[in-house]
């Protein structure tokens, strides 16, 4: 025995509307809480759920008088919709159909004066053949892009830098090294000298 299947939110939506069309009245909410379920098989808990939607939509229109909110929808309503949304889809296709003619129209005169000729066949392919010897040609100056005079200026302007950076480095190491020296060797011979020894 299987569970009964749920109604979808469309089925939901066309029913509740069914109950609007069918009776012609004016409902409040608890009204329609009532009668969804019973009529329609619409779970009174969903009733508020699918009855906002419709006004959301457009399809049922909702007033507050007082403190309460009644809701409505006549078939004559849902009928006109329908036909201002078939007016402006008709708009659109025609609109659509005034387009894709107008592009047609473009199209066969963009076909004026191209018709194949054996002159035309021959620029084409000449015009292919130009492109790759072109990309042919870029390729092989890429390859020589190392000998490139600016390349090789680069280089050496980045070795120039470079060379003097580490002269600046190897520079003050150099002569931090000499002065250790300087220091060393006549620290050494003030020791060894007898005349300093006080003899």
């Amino acid at each position: 025995m299987s569970k009964k299947k749920g109604l979808s939110a469309e089925e939901k939506r066309t029913r509740m509307m069914e109950i609007f069309f069918e009776t012609k009245d004016v409902f409040q909410l608890k009204d329609l809480e009532k009668i969804a379920p019973k009529e329609k098989g619409i779970t009174a808990m969903s009733v508020k759920e699918v009855l906002q939607s419709l006004v959301d939509d457009g399809m049922v229109d909702c007033e507050r008088i007082g403190t309460s909110n009644y809701y409505w929808a006549f078939p004559s309503k849902a009928l006109h919709a329908r036909k201002r949304k078939l007016e402006v889809l008709e708009s659109q296709l025609s609109e659509g159909s005034q387009k894709h003619a107008s592009l047609q129209k473009s199209i066969e005169k963009a076909k004026i004066g191209r018709c194949e000729t054996e002159e035309r066949t021959r620029l084409a392919k000449e015009l292919s053949s130009l492109r790759d010897q072109r990309e042919q040609l870029k390729a092989e100056v890429e390859k020589y892009k190392d000998c490139d005079p600016q390349v090789v200026e680069e280089i050496r302007q980045a070795n120039k830098v470079a060379k003097e950076a580490a002269n600046r480095w190897t520079g003050s190491e150099k002569e931090d090294n000499e002065k250790k020296h300087k220091f060393a060797g006549t620290v050494v011979a003030h020791t060894c000298n007898p005349s300093t020894l006080g003899g």
